[in-house]
Parts: C-alpha cells; sequence; structure tokens
C-alpha cells in the first residue's frame, strides 16, 4: 500500500493568523509537524501544500517540498485534493492512500499515522479513517475549538460537533468524551471523490468536513489512540503545547 502524507497550512487562520510560523520551542509549529510525520516510515512522501510563499520558503529551507495550491478553499480536504493532483500531474506515482496531517497539530508521532493507516491496509471497504483521543477535562469538552466525536459500536463515527456531545443533561454517570485529531488517511480515489461532494448542511454548521462524508451516506472509521496530543488553535493552546513540547522524547531528535 503506497501512502503519502499531505499537511495543509496557510498563514490567513481566523482565529490566530501566521499559526503555521508561530515559535513553538524554537521552532515554527509547522516544522514540528513535518519532522515528526517524516519519521514514519510508512509514508512513501511527504508534502505541505500552502497558498503562502513563506510557507513554501520555510519548508524548502528544512529540505522538504510544498504544493502552491489556490487560496480560495474553504476546508483543507480540498486543498490536499489539488495538491494531490499538482504531485501526480509532475509525474510522481499515484498513492493508494493519501493521508491529511493538519498544520496544527505539532505533537503528531510517527506511531500515531501508522495507528491510521491500519484499518486501510486491513479492510478493502474501509475509504476513510480518523483518529480520535480522550478529552481530559470538561472544559475541554465544552470547548468549541476541540471537534468531538460520538462512535457506534463498530467503531464508526454516527456525529461530529463543536458542542459538548453526548449530552449529559439526563446521564448522572461518566460518558465517553472523545475528540477528532486530524490525521485522516483517505483512499485515494475517495479523496477526490469528497471534494466533488456538495457541501452539505451540517458541514457547514459544524464547520467539521467529515460531516459531508456522512451526510453523503459514507463511514468514517475512527481509530483510538493514547498518545496526548495539543491541537493549536489560539496563542494559548500555543503555550500549551510549548510546556508539553519540552518534554518531548521526539524533540531532540530534529531540533
Amino acid at each position: 500500500m503506497r501512502a503519502i502524507g499531505i499537511i495543509p497550512a496557510r498563514m490567513a487562520s481566523t482565529r490566530f493568523p501566521g499559526k503555521p510560523l508561530a515559535p513553538l520551542c524554537g521552532i515554527p509549529m509547522l516544522g514540528h509537524v513535518y519532522h515528526r510525520s517524516r519519521m514514519c516510515e510508512e509514508l512513501d512522501a511527504l508534502y505541505v501544500a500552502t497558498c503562502d510563499k513563506e510557507i513554501v520558503e520555510y519548508v524548502e529551507s528544512i529540505g522538504g517540498e510544498a504544493v502552491m495550491t489556490a487560496d480560495t478553499h474553504e476546508r483543507c480536504g480540498d486543498r490536499v485534493a489539488e495538491a494531490l493532483l499538482t504531485i501526480e500531474s509532475g509525474g510522481r506515482p499515484k498513492p493508494d492512500v493519501v493521508v491529511l496531517i493538519q498544520g496544527d497539530e505539532p505533537l503528531v508521532r510517527p506511531e500515531m499515522i501508522r495507528e491510521s493507516l491500519a484499518p486501510l491496509r486491513d479492510n478493502p471497504s474501509v475509504r476513510i479513517v480518523n483518529l480520535m483521543g480522550d478529552i481530559e477535562s470538561e472544559d475541554a469538552w465544552r470547548d468549541p475549538n476541540e471537534v468531538k466525536v460520538v462512535v457506534d459500536p463498530r467503531g464508526f463515527a454516527v456525529y461530529f460537533s463543536r458542542e459538548p456531545i453526548p449530552s449529559k443533561k439526563k446521564w448522572a454517570g461518566d460518558i465517553p468524551m472523545k475528540k477528532q485529531i486530524c490525521i485522516i488517511p483517505h483512499r485515494r480515489d475517495f479523496l477526490l471523490e469528497f471534494t466533488g461532494l456538495e457541501p452539505t448542511p451540517l458541514e457547514k454548521i459544524e464547520s467539521v468536513d467529515m460531516m459531508r462524508v456522512i451526510e453523503h451516506g459514507y463511514k468514517v472509521k475512527m481509530v483510538q489512540t493514547a498518545y496526548r496530543v495539543q491541537s493549536v488553535d489560539t496563542p494559548a493552546d500555543l503555550a500549551d503545547a510549548e510546556k508539553i513540547m519540552a518534554q518531548d522524547p521526539l524533540l531532540p531528535s530534529y531540533s
């Protein structure tokens, strides 16, 4: 199974402009994502998809390869699909799987990418996978920047939301608080099919790409990871990520 990784990144983040190049332990955040993803031996190639020249220059300065895309994409999956077609038009072999690795996951680990690829390798009927992790506090569960997910007994997503789901209003016991982690492998053809699907009402309401998949009748396989991550949506998140990163065992290998 030939798999490539594509990291979508742009400077014009609404909540945190310039986020990809914001310094984290002395390295731009995007650099952490790139170096750590490159450690995954199951990726045959790794690219950054961006509409910003500053990001292209940075990626090339660390020996990476960047692909320019349009600046009109509202969804990261659309940016990744455009980058894929550009890569293939340059004569690169078509991959079987494209792993979208969000550029604001600086604590990504190679093992997490490996975990996410397993269902695609083991089950030909699986088209798309998301990682998920435990939400560690009720504050995080209520944070709209954390995308929550509920799953069925077979591990497929039922719904994604920025609201706290499932509800505690009629349940006094513990509930499974799970969050989406944006490491998302797609079968190559399904990625291109996804971008051709009409955006859907719940996708727009929740601002979550995966709702488009579900609303069009497809299944999203979820894989639990035990690794702790800190996605970065705000400067406060960056400060939290820096505290964790300072003790991270992978950091010395590329800093």
